[in-house]
């Protein structure tokens, strides 16, 4: 007997406690975009406790640098020119693509440059600077890459897998009918000269690499899960540009071509939905605690040009949050609109998240395409000290109750509407640290997510408040 009613106690408090939170990563919030009339960006975060921030400035003339202690601060940080351009011969024009690392207790800026008399022989090449803070210490140049050809070639990129550091960039081959291709090959004894084989990653052959031009370019490594991810730029600058990726194991051999897999498809491009045009150009850094992958990449708020895109100065420098699938490759989603970047409202007693689906709000683990799940938390449709949360990938639809279900619309200006789209944020019912979310024009009542579903309802007893109760992610 008493067995029996301590096997019945055991069920009942599993029955009333809630669950302990789901593991996420807490949100990052940013305002795009981080700079204007910045291509081709690069942020580099030190232990020293700085972000360094620099990128190709539309003038090509000249290398910048800022550092702020957090990312949004690059936006109004200081930017110090570090090197300019050769008044006559090689490093004489189209000063691109720069990125700052720092390897073995020095500084160094990788980038691209032409001749003064011949501005299309793009080489790469290396500033070195031992200075505490490269803003404002000195910079020698260490010279020329030296790769197997003497042809075009740009964007030069440094990663290490395994105690081992590479060189990837990207170059035009002979014999092979492209822009440039990508590749790969050990660093030797010092950062500016490669030593050993070279192996070629990629060549652009697929349809969304070829619009325009037949480029590869822009390669940079982003290290999770046991793999290695390595994202490019590919077709024309201009609203074509878009986002591919191979990916290897982490214990393969990258210098390997077949440990590499190429997605069949982009993985990033434009969207007409949130006005982002010819995304590309990325790098990756870390959020400020340390816990979420940020891509840093440009593009344009607008998709038609005049002209050669090269001569159009608005390439823009913006952030945005990688998040995961679930077989631990990164999902970059969509280029969000201009202004706060967004969150996903993840259930505190599951894995799974909020997201719209024939406009019906509901939960689900495993959101593809991963925009669904997106929302940007604005200032309330209903006023101030309110927060109303806007579809990423549908801007001007909301999230809101209607007949207390949760639905995703399009906001008709109404009053009601706007009452219905407005929500009071308070401590989480369940757990302080996370949120819950009471209707304006139904004070008591708060979204909660029920067979997977989302519904506006008072809550009364223990698993109403875990299922009320959500996580910024």
């Amino acid at each position: 007997m008493i067995r029996r009613l301590l096997v019945l106690l055991m069920i009942t408090c599993a029955a009333v406690l809630p669950a302990p939170p789901a593991s996420a990563t807490p949100a990052v919030r940013n305002t795009n975009p981080i700079a204007e009339r910045r291509a081709d960006p690069h942020i580099f975060k030190h232990t020293d406790g700085f972000y360094y921030f620099t990128a190709t400035v539309p003038e090509y003339d000249r290398i910048v640098l800022r550092r702020a202690t957090t990312i949004q601060g690059l936006a109004t940080a200081a930017e110090t020119v570090i090197w300019r351009k050769h008044s006559s011969g090689e490093m004489g024009a189209h000063i691109w693509a720069p990125e700052i690392h720092f390897i073995n207790g020095k500084w160094y800026v990788y980038f691209a440059a032409g001749r003064a008399d011949d501005v299309w022989r793009i080489r790469m090449y290396v500033l070195e600077s031992s200075s505490a803070n490269p803003v404002t210490g000195a910079w020698t140049e260490r010279g020329r890459i030296t790769t197997p050809w003497d042809t075009f070639s740009l964007d030069a990129s440094t990663f290490v897998t395994n105690g081992v550091r590479y060189l990837t960039w990207a170059q035009q081959e002979p014999g092979i009918s492209t822009g440039s291709n990508l590749y790969v090959a050990r660093i030797g004894a010092n950062p500016w000269t490669i030593t050993g084989s070279v192996t070629r990653l990629t060549v652009p052959t697929l349809a969304w690499e070829t619009r325009g031009h037949k480029v590869a370019e822009g390669p940079t490594v982003l290290q999770r899960n046991g793999k290695l991810f390595l994202t490019y730029s590919a077709s024309a600058t201009d609203a074509n540009y878009c986002l591919g990726m191979l990916t290897a194991s982490a214990t393969a051999d990258p210098l390997n071509a077949a440990s590499w897999t190429k997605s069949p498809n982009p993985v990033f491009a434009s969207n007409a939905a949130t006005s982002q045009y010819g995304p590309g150009h990325n790098s990756f850094t870390v959020s400020e605690d340390g816990q979420s992958d940020i891509m840093v990449y440009h593009d344009r708020n607008y998709r038609d040009i005049v002209g050669d895109p090269l001569n159009d100065p608005n390439r823009r420098t913006r952030v945005q949050k990688v998040y995961y699938k679930a077989d631990g490759s990164p999902d970059f989603g969509i280029p969000v609109a201009d202004g706060p970047t967004p969150v996903r409202l993840k259930s505190y007693n599951s894995d799974r998240f909020v997201r719209h689906w024939e406009y019906r709000a509901k939960l689900e683990a495993n959101v593809a395409p991963l925009a669904d799940s997106q929302f940007k938390p604005v200032t309330g449709l209903a006023g101030p000290g309110t927060v109303s949360f806007e579809s990423t990938n549908f801007p001007g639809y909301y999230l809101r109750h209607r007949n207390n279900e949760g639905w995703v619309e399009r906001s008709d200006g109404s009053t009601l509407f706007g009452n219905d789209a407005s929500f009071t944020q308070r401590a989480g019912l369940a757990a302080s640290s996370a949120a819950s979310y009471e209707s304006l024009n139904f004070p008591g009542r708060y979204l909660r997510h029920s067979n997977g579903l989302l519904y506006l309802q008072a809550i009364a007893d223990a698993q109403g408040r875990s299922d009320a109760t959500f996580v910024l992610e």
